[in-house]
């Protein structure tokens, strides 16, 4: 979770929402790692999850990560949450709760859904203080 939440940090210095995300291999190596680059990229899907499952699919050459872990800084919107299913991603861990546009424990709960395909294991609250923190002081400087 330290490296998704420095991943956050340079997120929000490039001036995008400070979400961060790393995808970890079942022998716990750091396949991919990510923030938010929706501004940068003028692409409303860049979400820091969906870039390091885009970046991990690519190394291993495969559409599907069974066995690996996603770590991500706040709670997984709907988007994202879907894609982690597709993906197959065998354990979420996330910081923050977003009980806004959250997906996961709020919302839509996609995992829940009969539709969903996939349903990782769930780990919520994993760094919360920082990741709030850095959202909170990210939005406070955006009023």
């Amino acid at each position: 979770m330290q490296q998704a939440l420095a991943e956050a940090r340079a997120a929000a210095e490039r001036g995008e929402v400070p979400v961060g995300a790393v995808i970890v291999s079942p022998v716990g190596e750091v396949v991919a790692a990510a923030g938010n680059r929706t501004r940068e990229l003028a692409d409303p899907t860049a979400h820091a999850e969906i870039l390091a499952m885009r970046e991990a699919c690519k190394a291993v050459g495969s559409e599907r990560l069974p066995g690996y872990d996603l770590y991500v800084t706040l709670e997984p919107c709907p988007m994202c949450a879907s894609a982690i299913s597709q993906a197959r991603i065998a354990r979420l861990y996330y910081g923050a709760a977003d009980p806004k546009s959250g997906g996961v424990a709020h919302g839509p709960r996609v995992f829940t859904h009969p539709q969903s395909h996939h349903v990782p294991e769930v780990y919520d609250g994993i760094g919360a203080a920082e990741a709030e923190a850095l959202l909170k002081r990210f939005f406070a400087a955006k009023r």
